[in-house]
């Protein structure tokens, strides 16, 4: 018999769906664990192919139903068209006067992509326009494939993707609307003409700046991707087997995380919206150019938050050489700037401000994360300075003065949290991000005979974050509750076990360790003693203990966690099975 047959619950990261995290054993869904997070979509992930995950919603309603929220205006819509996928879902949007245009109401005060598949009929160009403030648009040319002229404020971006047959994906990128509009067009810059037609089928209106896959929408909205309480099975780190990724509550305070042209001062250079691929795999990043101009070459964004003194602060953005192989990131206000210089060819720090505490970290595809914290010494608007370099020896300062050349970095994904690590990913359109607390948890357990009362075990295999400073919450806790419970969490640096029976403490035992650092921790129990192994190796012996508990859950410390897998078991392991089953 192996030590899985003799499991009773075994938990591997990999089936999961909103709200749930599926046990591998038992599989009739009483070992099975509720999972929250809630509140919006502002987790992400790195999938199986390294690529960041985000979230994604279609704030249409009716999406590809354009008789229903849709409005009519000197236009009519045929359904049963032949589709751009092969269906017979899409519609065909005849004119029947001038401006003949089909309307959907949608307030959004943010940056958006508002997207279409669109084929030419009797006329040849569609105007995709956007109400409220900066209206505008853009016309697209359905036979050539070919972007036209812009009509009132251009928008932010535009792109036409052909997808074959005659279709083409065409969007706008702006920056709040009202509501979103296409109109039959005529020719490049008019639809003032009485008739003609086009085929068109599902519309799409998303946060960010780029067009995603389509998600069909009713009479309510509809969400893809990493959902408000979706377990995140991670495979951060070049991972080949995954990990839960559990983290506390952080803000990214900077509005605007991809869009960085909206940049409060930009000294001398220029930025360009979706030049090139992020790590999400789609053309979202931006790229950092300098000019010729000798002096200054940086931008300052100014996160939607101040900070009082003695607070530690993280900035981070994902970076890529594109002709200037060096970058500064800085932090702070006026008192208090800390600054690092990073080599997007090699992934390393140069010369950095004394107290910089920077990191770089690979992402893959020449991208790397480039980390700054620093602990105000007064209240500051914490600016992130981001300045391109041509070499290390530029910068002896914060930002540099040098002859630009032309060249730059790829950026994205700027993020301003409170912490002293960066947490993963949170992206923002226009104003700063809250993502919840990841928690787990599951009832019953000794109901269901999934751990035993008098006699059992548990096992553990985790990755911390960073080292522990403060009390940073239970890695796990068994309970009743606050007075009948078994728990292990992180303390001043050390891993603490502790008991508590009808509110007197049986145990409270701490082991040192270092953050960063992957861990397998089991426990055996029975009426006579407790054993605690860690990697491998005898950590302590307690007291017995009653395990008389009916719940259990998982709230992540302050510095987050990464569950590679844990199993339980309703009898006492051995010494020798316990050391074989947490050795990594």
């Amino acid at each position: 018999m192996s030590l899985f047959d003799d499991a009773s619950l075994v938990l591997i990261p990999d089936g999961a769906k909103d709200g749930k995290l599926y046990s591998v054993k038992p599989t009739d869904g009483t070992g099975d664990f509720t999972f929250t997070r809630g509140s919006n979509l502002a987790a992400t992930r790195v999938d199986e192919n390294g690529l960041i995950e985000k979230g994604r919603e279609n704030l249409l309603l009716q999406s590809n139903q354009f008789d229903t929220t849709w409005v009519n205006a000197n236009s009519t819509n045929t359904s049963g068209q032949s589709g751009y996928d092969g269906s017979s879902d899409a519609w065909l949007l005849s004119k029947t006067g001038a401006n003949g245009r089909i309307t959907q109401t949608k307030s959004i005060s943010s940056i958006f992509t508002f997207s279409v598949y669109v084929k030419k009929g009797t006329t040849d160009w569609v105007l995709l326009y956007k109400t409220g403030t900066g209206e505008g648009g853009r016309y697209f040319d359905l036979t050539n494939g070919v972007i036209g002229s812009s009509v009132a404020t251009a928008p932010i971006d535009s792109n036409i993707e052909d997808v074959g047959n005659g279709w083409y994906r065409c969007s706008i990128i702006g920056n709040s609307a009202t509501a979103v509009v296409i109109y039959v067009a005529d020719s490049n810059g008019s639809v003032s003409g009485t008739s003609g037609n086009i085929y068109i089928q599902d519309a799409q209106l998303e946060q960010g700046l780029v067009a995603t896959d389509y998600i069909e929408t009713g009479a309510t909205t509809a969400q893809a991707g990493i959902l408000e309480d979706l377990p995140r099975i991670d495979y951060s780190g070049g991972a080949s087997c995954p990990a839960l990724l559990l983290e506390p509550q952080r803000t990214n305070f900077e509005a605007h995380s991809e869009y960085l042209d909206a940049a409060a001062v930009k000294d001398n250079v220029v930025i360009t919206s979706n030049a090139t691929t992020s790590l999400e795999g789609v053309d979202n990043a931006s790229n950092l150019v300098d000019n010729a101009t000798s002096g200054l070459h940086r931008f300052y964004s100014i996160p939607s938050t101040t900070a009082a003194s003695g607070v530690t602060m993280t900035h981070s953005i994902f970076a890529k050489a594109n002709g200037h192989s060096w970058f500064q990131l800085s932090s702070g206000g006026q008192t208090n700037d800390q600054w690092a210089n990073f080599d997007l060819t090699n992934g390393v720090i140069g010369n950095s401000s004394a107290s910089a505490n920077a990191d770089i970290q690979p992402m893959g595809n020449g991208w790397y994360r480039c980390v700054i914290n620093s602990t105000t010494s007064a209240s500051s608007a914490l600016v992130a300075t981001i300045p391109t370099l041509t070499n290390d020896t530029d910068a002896s300062t914060r930002s540099p003065v040098y002859s630009g050349s032309g060249n730059g970095v790829f950026l994205y994904g700027l993020q301003c949290e409170e912490g002293s690590y960066p947490t993963s990913y949170i992206p923002t359109y226009g104003s700063s991000v809250t993502r919840s607390v990841d928690g787990l948890s599951i009832s019953d357990i000794q109901t269901n005979n999934l751990i035993g009362s008098n006699q059992g075990s548990f096992v553990f295999h985790y990755k911390t974050y960073n080292a522990y400073t403060g009390n940073a919450g239970e890695i796990y806790d068994f309970r009743i509750d606050s007075n009948n419970r078994m728990a292990t969490y992180f303390s001043n640096g050390t891993l603490r076990l502790f008991s508590n029976i009808a509110g007197v403490t049986n145990f409270n035992q701490a082991t040192t360790l270092d953050g960063d650092t992957e861990f397998k921790i089991g426990v055996a129990y029975d009426t006579n003693s407790t054993l605690v192994y860690i990697n491998g190796a005898l950590s302590y012996t307690l007291n017995s203990f009653d395990l008389g508990v009916t719940n259990f859950d998982i709230a992540p410390p302050a510095d987050g966690l990464k569950i590679g897998d844990f199993s339980w078991f309703p009898t006492k392991l051995t010494a020798t099975e316990l050391a074989a089953i947490t050795t990594i």
